[in-house]
């Protein structure tokens, strides 16, 4: 696998250095970004103002803490092997387990992606059916992800990352935040009686599911691999790539849910569709505020299609092999069959759920992103048991008491949100049976 892999770049030692090295957060944050992010937040901001703002806090702190500890343990692991490989090296039924959840989780999370691109298409231009348009932009990001550089990746990512600073920060501004009413949400620890179409406690595990993340957090190390970062001297420059990555997707969230609460929630106007939301800004900000809102829609859209099919068709391929071929050396994930296949699989299947009489865009986001927070407690205690143990990860590199201590509330938090997410998802698909 060696010499299929990317040459690693100079460590960095100066600002601009660093500044130039920066990368594979970027994906990564406009992977996690999605469609989740647009719809929890604006139906959280819309229907319960800043009330639920508590829960960016407890979800990012989850994930910063999840993915800090997974781009550790594949950086600085004794053994040089990958996250998946230590995690199957504690039970072997992780590989082929974390092979099927990311075939079966990139086609849930296509669904309400390319849906959600379907709708804004036919919207902004007026033209042709939504199945149309979620077909013609997945081959165009199956192309995108069969293009051999990571950089290129890298480059259309930073692009569209400009224009989701223009896109969201301008809608929020134009919104114009309460900083007192964020502080409220922030501190407030509410659990507001239902408001809306859907059930705050269900809106709450959607956004643990979006932002707190489960299977998508395993697809950084893969982004690391593809920029050639490999090995501890790397870590201090991928701490860097990551708190950026972090502020950024704080920095739009607020953004969204501000757009919801300030323009949505304060005319008591209830979230069930994609269509509602940019409707109601066209209302309130006019048609030139409605299609800046839309630009932000589809970047993000559009960006998580391409960051799901690359790193879930490699992980994918890497947990296939892993559990086919056993210990030792694999060939690289990106020339292998089942790599290609995986990925046509995770970016044209879910174009069925644009298809007419399927579930609408808002419904598929909160249902897809509330059922997968059932896998965060396991996730969580593997990675959390191979970088505690020496074993595993060596004893340089084995975490601190304090890390230790905070993924038990971690862990604590993810048993609850699992939970109730299951009587969330089975109350929700009643209510739409």
């Amino acid at each position: 696998m060696d010499a299929n892999q990317p040459v690693a770049p100079p460590v960095p030692h100066s600002f601009l250095q660093y500044l130039r090295s920066l990368g594979p957060g970027i994906v990564m944050v406009l992977t996690w970004l999605g469609g989740g992010n647009v719809v929890n937040s604006s139906v959280a901001g819309a229907n319960y103002g800043y009330a639920l703002m508590w829960i960016v806090v407890i979800a990012l702190g989850m994930r910063f803490l999840f993915v800090s500890l997974i781009a550790k343990y594949q950086l600085c692991n004794e053994q040089g092997e990958g996250v998946l490989d230590g995690l199957t090296r504690l039970h072997r039924w992780y590989a082929p387990f974390l092979a099927l959840v990311a075939v079966v989780l990139g086609h849930i999370y296509g669904s309400y992606m390319l849906a959600g691109i379907g709708e804004t298409c036919v919207n902004v231009t007026g033209r042709g059916l939504a199945w149309h348009w979620a077909a013609f932009w997945a081959l165009i990001a199956l192309v995108t992800i069969f293009r051999p550089s990571f950089r290129r990746v890298e480059l259309v990512f930073k692009g569209i990352l400009v224009l989701l600073s223009v896109s969201l920060l301008g809608t929020a501004i134009w919104a114009g935040p309460s900083p007192s009413g964020i502080l409220r949400g922030v501190l407030a620890f509410e659990l507001p009686a239902r408001a809306g179409g859907f059930d705050a406690l269900l809106v709450v595990i959607a956004m643990i599911g979006a932002l707190g993340g489960s299977i998508a957090n395993l697809i950084y190390p893969y982004f690391l691999e593809q920029k050639g970062w490999r090995g501890p001297q790397y870590r201090r420059v991928q701490m860097y790539d990551f708190f950026l990555a972090i502020l950024t997707l704080i920095i739009f969230t607020l953004a969204i849910w501000t757009i919801g609460a300030e323009l949505l929630h304060a005319r008591g106007d209830e979230i069930k569709k994609l269509d509602d939301v940019t409707k109601l800004l066209g209302v309130a900000l006019g048609e030139g505020g409605k299609l800046l809102f839309y630009l932000g829609v589809f970047s993000i859209l559009y960006t998580s299609v391409v960051g799901h099919g690359l790193g879930l068709g490699c992980l994918a391929t890497h947990g296939y092999l892993r559990w086919r071929r056993g210990p030792g050396e694999l060939p690289d994930y990106k020339t292998h069959p089942i790599y290609k296949w995986a990925v046509t699989w995770i970016v044209i299947s879910p174009v069925v759920w644009s298809l007419p009489g399927m579930p609408d865009f808002v419904t598929l986001t909160l249902v897809a992103n509330s059922l997968q927070v059932v896998l965060i407690p396991v996730l969580v205690g593997g990675v959390w048991w191979i970088t505690a143990s020496s074993r595993y990860i060596g004893a340089r590199y084995r975490n601190r008491w304090w890390e230790n201590a905070v993924m038990v509330i971690v862990f604590i938090v993810a048993l609850w949100a699992a939970w109730g997410s299951v009587t969330s998802v089975i109350k929700a698909m009643r209510e739409l049976l």
